[in-house]
């Protein structure tokens, strides 16, 4: 005697060796014995065999019409063999039974399981939506057959076009358009991406890294609404200095400005002078609600997405011929020792002289100009605004300051690659299209102008962090613990040292138009300075103050993801420079070996970072010449090849080994990671009926 039963919701059918009450002991054809419920058991038979019971039933249950069986099925819970009785007539023989019990098991939009072989007829209505739904999933299987053969023959359709960015990197994998990707790149054996370029879907490099980072970081748009800069109508009152502020000349976003009074006393007052859009953003209304959406200000060459709109910038910015509303830190300081004596922080209008722009005035204002005491030159014919002497006082004092980091940090802070400054010929601040001409040129770090506003944001967030510390008003700061290898910069709310910058604490507060958190800094300061030693009471954030944490996770995010945009574009038009100007060949160093004999590579006279072959067997800091290969825009990556090696392992390789040592750890672009998986197994659909 033979059984037919259903296990785990598949049927099987063995012989029985031997049964109870409640179970039986059943042999499958394989040798394989189970013990099988008597609930479970569904039909017993003498033949045929149950492998050919179950071959045969089968292939009856595929010509079974459903709507047929559907039409003859009762009203009532029914059994597969009362149906089976029903559609062939007769008594059913034991193929037929199972053929039956196979297809009504198969077809739940016809009919409802009620238990082991029991069944009931579904309602109609519910019929006509089922198969509704399997004529559309029909449809859509040929559509994604159809856009998979358009993909396959280099034509992209219009749906996968219009939802690119989705499929690549956050896809619905049951979406038609995302199947279509994946059962073209199967179809031609190619990677999507490449599918993709080749269908068209890809028309400018420079247009996929922007949508891209459109997609993920600013889905709605770069926008804003309309928003008017409210009023400060604090009565502030006004300094009386005259302050200068030191910025690139596409700088529209003035945060600070510095000032200085008594020289020649022996006792000389530096004043740093901060934007002060806290003073009339607060937290929780709508810009406040935009710049904590946005966090920080986004930059690249040719273009930025500010964190404020322009006109409120325009409302709080230090620009030049007005006295702007500023929190003021004041430092006294001996004049002759440099030695800081006290500090005291202001809420004031503050006169802005002039913005001076270094990328103007680096080559007047050099090291050797600022030491002379009498000879004139350029600067001083160009009716310069500032006096010299507050300049080289301004100087002296950031090179005593960095001088005495630098004896926290335990070693000192080398500059030794330039700053890169991108320029796009003609595009006038609107968004790149990707094919403009582009200027590249270098800035020395720690140029005299860079050296003074650099030491003084530091003594600013720096002494800011500390006396927020004291009276107990929380902040955020950033901290480093030291500087062993693999210990990165951290945000949080406690005041600890700041190990790579040698300060004992560090909270950004002087970039309060682009930075969120130098505005949530701002707003506690400001509560310092007006309440002194009870701030802690009425500052916007508590301590231990979920929102700070809040913010600190948000911007960490968004910070990072804002950098590594801003350094993708600098290599895009990097690598646009290449083949602009025909460059082929180029000096670099060695940084780091890769596996496979490939070296990372530092070009000396470009931002690039790039992976050579051939350079086994060398150390680290070898300046070779390399040939460079294909360059590849949408992976932003080049290869090189060493084609002679221009320093051995002496005393100049050893230098720069150290030097790339100072440096921060470089890697070159590699394969965009997307998120279509070729290899996977297709999502499943549910296509059962509700």
């Amino acid at each position: 005697m033979f059984a037919l039963f259903d296990e785990a919701g598949k049927f099987l059918a063995g012989k029985i060796l031997s049964e109870t009450d409640s179970s039986a002991q059943v042999e499958l054809d394989s040798g394989k014995r189970l013990k099988v419920k008597s609930a479970n058991q569904l039909l017993r038979f003498e033949k045929p065999a149950p492998a050919a019971l179950i071959a045969d039933a089968s292939a009856l249950a595929a010509e079974i019409e459903l709507p047929l069986a559907w039409e003859f099925a009762p009203e009532e819970e029914f059994g597969f063999a009362e149906l089976a009785s029903e559609y062939f007539g007769n008594t059913p023989g034991v193929i037929q039974q199972a053929a039956m019990l196979m297809a009504l098991q198969e077809a739940p939009h016809y009919f409802r399981r009620a238990g082991k072989g029991r069944f009931r007829r579904a309602p109609a209505e519910i019929v006509a939506q089922a198969l509704a739904a399997i004529e559309k999933k029909k449809q859509i299987a040929a559509q994604i057959t159809a856009w998979a053969a358009e993909l396959g023959e280099g034509s992209c359709p219009a749906p996968i076009r219009e939802q690119l960015y989705k499929i690549l990197f956050k896809p619905d994998k049951n979406a038609p358009e995302y199947k279509a990707v994946v059962e073209a790149s199967r179809a031609t054996r190619a990677a999507p991406l490449a599918l993709l370029q080749k269908a068209g879907a890809i028309e400018s490099a420079y247009q996929f890294h922007w949508q891209r980072f459109l997609f993920d970081n600013f889905p709605k748009g770069t926008g804003f609404a309309p928003l008017a800069a409210p009023v400060i109508t604090e009565e502030l009152p006004l300094a009386t200095v005259q302050a200068y502020s030191i910025d690139d000349s596409q700088t529209t976003e003035i945060d600070d400005a510095l000032s200085l009074q008594g020289l020649g006393s022996g006792t000389v007052i530096l004043g740093i002078h901060i934007a002060a859009p806290a003073l009339a953003i607060q937290p929780g209304d709508p810009l406040d609600d935009v710049s904590r959406s946005r966090l920080s200000t986004v930059y690249m060459p040719g273009y930025k997405i500010t964190m404020l709109p322009d006109d409120v910038v325009q409302t709080y910015t230090l620009s030049e011929g007005r006295a702007a509303p500023a929190v003021s830190l004041y430092v006294t300081l001996d004049e002759a020792t440099l030695e800081i004596k006290s500090s005291e922080t202001r809420l004031e209008r503050v006169p802005i002289a002039a913005n001076l722009r270094h990328d103007q005035l680096d080559h007047l204002i050099t090291a050797e100009w600022l030491a002379q005491t009498d000879a004139p030159n350029d600067a001083e014919s160009a009716s310069l605004p500032i006096k010299r002497e507050a300049l080289s006082f301004l100087y002296a004092l950031a090179k005593h300051l960095k001088a005495r980091r630098e004896v926290v940090r335990g070693k000192p802070e080398t500059f030794n690659r330039p700053d890169y400054n991108f320029r796009l010929i003609g595009n006038d601040g609107e968004i790149p299209k990707g094919n403009e001409t582009v200027q590249i040129t270098t800035r020395q770090r720690g140029a005299p102008l860079d050296l003074m506003v650099a030491e003084m944001m530091i003594l600013a967030n720096s002494t800011w962090g500390q006396w927020l510390a004291s009276l107990g008003v929380p902040a955020i700061y950033r901290n480093q613990a030291s500087m062993a290898p693999g210990v990165k910069v951290r945000m949080g709310t406690k005041a600890l040292p700041h190990a790579g910058i040698g300060v004992p604490s560090y909270a950004w507060s002087t970039s309060p138009l682009r930075r969120y958190v130098d505005l949530a800094n701002q707003w506690q300061i400001i509560a310092a300075a007006r309440h002194g030693q009870t701030a802690a009471l009425v500052a916007p954030f508590k301590p231990k103050d979920a929102q700070l944490f809040a913010i600190i996770s948000a911007f960490d995010a968004a910070y990072s993801a804002y950098n590594a945009h801003q350094s993708s574009m600098e290599r895009f038009w990097t690598l646009h420079y290449l083949r602009q100007q025909g460059i082929t060949e180029l000096t670099a160093s060695l940084l780091r070996e890769q596996g496979g004999g490939a070296w990372l590579a530092r070009a000396d006279e470009l931002p690039l970072v790039f992976t050579v072959m051939g350079a086994q067997g060398l150390p680290r800091g070898t300046s070779v010449r390399v040939k460079l290969g294909d360059i590849d825009d949408i992976a932003l990556d080049v290869g090189g090849t060493v084609l002679e090696v221009l320093t051995d392992s002496s005393a100049e390789a050893s230098d720069a080994n150290n030097e790339a040592e100072d440096e921060d750890d470089d890697a070159a672009a590699g394969p965009i990671a997307i998120a279509v998986d070729v290899n996977e197994a297709e999502a499943s659909n549910d296509n059962s009926t509700p």
